[in-house]
Parts: C-alpha cells; structure tokens; sequence
C-alpha cells in the first residue's frame, strides 16, 4: 500500500487579516502540481495571529 506523507517545510505566525485567506486559496491552486499545500489557521494562544503553513505533499 502506497503511504501518503505530508512533510511541514516551515511555519510562521503573522498578524491575522480578513483577507489573508486569498493568499493561501491561490497558492493552493497555482502550486498543488508542485505537491505543495499551504494551510492557514488562527494561533490557538492569540487569536489575533494566524499560522501559516508550507507542506509537501
């Protein structure tokens, strides 16, 4: 069986916007030939951070 990974390749937190979502949602689409996915999500501590994320796929 075939085991699928996703690798983390860096992570930052950077002060949480409104729209900050396009980024990640065009990222998403231009880069997911490249196996790369990006995820955003808010920072369990502040929620005026988010948490950006790179991973391979």
């Amino acid at each position: 069986m075939d085991q699928h990974k996703t690798k983390t390749l860096a992570t930052v937190k950077l002060e949480h916007s409104s729209e900050i979502y396009k980024i990640v949602d065009i990222l998403n689409r231009t880069l997911k030939g490249d196996d790369l996915m990006f995820g955003l999500a808010l920072d369990e501590e502040n929620e005026k951070q988010a948490v950006f994320t790179i991973y391979r796929t």
